[in-house]
């Protein structure tokens, strides 16, 4: 968060929330804190703690990777590639190799 400008935390924050279709209260109820605290994470009064943002990641379905990677730039790449290896790691042998394959052709 010390690259972008303060306000993207609160936005993306709340982008999420919107995303989903739920209140500042419905949140709050499903992190068991209080509506303000959510209003105060996305006008940028205060962030979420490691422990509430590990919440917000089960509830919207994100890693941590993803919402941090959103918000801080220098964790863009690393949160890519995990996603990226995960994926990879999914796959059978054969598609495996198919992959390589293309990536080999394209850095020809």
């Amino acid at each position: 968060m010390n690259n972008e400008p303060k306000e993207s935390y609160g936005a993306r924050i709340k982008d999420l929330r919107i995303e989903m279709g739920m209140t500042q209260n419905q949140v709050a109820e499903a992190l068991s804190v209080t509506p303000g605290y959510i209003c105060n994470v996305e006008n940028n009064r205060t962030a979420m703690s490691l422990r509430i943002l590990t919440y917000f990641a089960k509830l919207t379905g994100k890693t941590i990777d993803e919402l941090v990677g959103q918000l801080e730039p220098e964790y863009r790449n690393d949160s890519l590639d995990n996603a990226l290896m995960e994926q990879i790691r999914q796959m059978d042998e054969k598609t495996k190799q198919k992959l390589l394959n293309t990536i080999e052709l394209w850095n020809e």
